[in-house]
């Protein structure tokens, strides 16, 4: 910077045109400045299908680097991405990718770095049933998990409900597409679909104008114990340390749990888990180092 002045020194001012001392000068502040203010690129999967809880994750994640300290912009693949490429990528420390979210399980815990704060609170391990709207009352009598052994249950085939549901005893209808699991329940290939409670009002939405008959069950709550985590390469301990820290600060000043409320407390209001018989499964997939002892980290109905 003292080269630039001196050499300013000896110039007199001159208009901005070709070969302008003024004009290289700005042209060098203008691309440090963008080179401060640009950061690391984190590159995060767009999902490939279906309604998508993004909006509440990318805003927590945001949250969490902006606490961390560092700095950080984050984007969207280019290309929708499934999970099972996401993983691939992460795993492969490819430059293309940085950050996913996922359900927790052994696999993923053993191939890629969790960051081990549920996102969603446990939120994910709670389902409500979509049912068909000519049979919205089918579960008023259900009182058991037995009970339920006597329906079929929809589910995408490599979602990470559907060996959950099976290691309880549910039978399960599955498809490769999100969407046509919607046109399954209407034309009664199965009569339970659950879904998620961060989802389900806006899947509801989306089937209606689809043409489809269905309805939010009024009677039940399935839960089992589930995390969903951020997940990066196994190369890269520093970014997920930064955006632990990040979420740690982030729970400490009560924005991640203003955030959470934002989102979601008018939605689970309406949907009044604890008006519902809650039924219990067991999850056997999940991995024992799940923080359960860190109770403030849970959302209890």
């Amino acid at each position: 910077m003292a080269f630039l002045l001196i050499g300013l020194s000896e110039h007199r001012p001159q208009p901005l045109g070709q070969g302008s001392p003024l004009r290289w000068l700005a042209l060098l502040f203008g691309l440090l400045a963008w080179h401060a203010g640009a950061g690391e690129r984190l590159i995060y999967p767009r999902h490939s299908e279906g309604r998508n809880p993004e909006p509440y994750v990318v805003e927590l994640l945001q949250l969490a680097l902006a606490r961390s300290g560092g700095d950080y912009r984050l984007e969207p693949s280019a290309q929708p991405m499934p999970q099972s490429r996401a993983q691939l990528r992460l795993e492969q420390d490819d430059p293309g990718l940085q950050v996913m979210w996922a359900q927790s399980r052994d696999d993923l815990e053993e191939t890629l770095l969790p960051i081990r704060i549920p996102i969603y609170r446990g939120l994910i391990g709670w389902r409500i049933p979509l049912v068909s709207a000519a049979n919205k009352d089918l579960l008023a009598s259900v009182r058991t998990l037995d009970d339920l052994r006597r329906l079929r249950f929809g589910q995408r085939q490599d979602w990470a409900d559907t060996p959950i549901l099976r290691a309880n005893g549910l039978e399960v209808k599955t498809s490769q597409s999100y969407e046509s699991l919607f046109r399954m329940l209407d034309a009664g290939r199965f009569e339970v679909f659950p879904r998620e409670v961060v989802v389900i009002d806006g899947e509801l939405e989306d089937a209606s104008r689809a043409g489809l008959h269905l309805a939010i069950d009024q009677h039940l709550a399935l839960h089992y114990p589930a995390a969903f985590y951020f997940f990066v390469s196994r190369q890269r301990p520093e970014l997920a340390e930064a955006i632990r820290q990040g979420l740690e600060k982030a729970i400490a000043d009560g924005s991640f749990e203003r955030l959470f409320e934002r989102h979601f407390k008018t939605r689970l209001g309406k949907l009044a888990l604890r008006q519902r018989r809650i039924i219990e499964l067991k999850n056997p997939y999940l991995p024992g180092k799940t923080p359960f002892q860190r109770e403030a980290l849970w959302y209890r109905p």
